[in-house]
């Protein structure tokens, strides 16, 4: 049962099995731009970690991909946040800009539905980044992990601009 299925009290027809790979599990930057620590996230909610541990990317481009292969869990029908679950078990939510739920979708082109089965690199998310931030949003867009208690190390590799399919965060159970 994914995070956001947890928090509203769904219950989901697809429970998770333990991670299938050996290894770290490996998630990739799901936007272009610059990827930062967690903790340059003004939100409390995501700086402060409190959902989860992971990266944010300030974007540079206006297209969110799959961080991985796996299935989304939950698309916010206003098309600013989707939390996916990897076909390896990490619970990743990614939060386009800060407050934009306020926007009621404006800017944003949904490309994924709940349910959906993704490929890594797959478009999940359109959105106008300009556009947001002209009306006053922080566009820094988190990617975390809800089920951080899971692993005995989430490594990020930040400080550097990435691209979709580049690699961010480590998982280690």
């Amino acid at each position: 049962m994914g995070f956001f299925q947890k928090l509203f009290g769904q219950s989901s027809d697809d429970p998770q099995s333990s991670a299938k790979s050996a290894g770290p599990i490996q998630v990739f930057a799901p936007v272009a731009g610059q990827a930062v620590p967690i903790s340059e996230v003004s939100d409390p909610t995501f700086g402060q970690e409190i959902l989860g541990k992971g990266i944010a990317v300030k974007p540079t481009e206006g297209k969110v991909l799959s961080p991985c292969d796996g299935k989304v869990d939950m698309m916010f029908e206003t098309g600013h946040a989707v939390s996916l679950v990897s076909d390896d078990g990490a619970e990743i939510l990614i939060h386009v800009g800060l407050d934009t739920v306020e926007l009621k979708g404006k800017h944003y082109t949904i490309h994924a539905h709940n349910g959906d089965k993704v490929k890594k690199g797959q478009l999940l998310i359109e959105f106008d980044f300009e556009a947001i931030a002209a009306e006053g949003y922080d566009v820094i867009t988190p990617v975390v992990i809800c089920n951080s208690d899971d692993y005995s190390s989430i490594q990020s590799h930040v400080g550097k601009d990435v691209v979709p399919g580049d690699l961010v965060l480590e998982l280690e159970k």
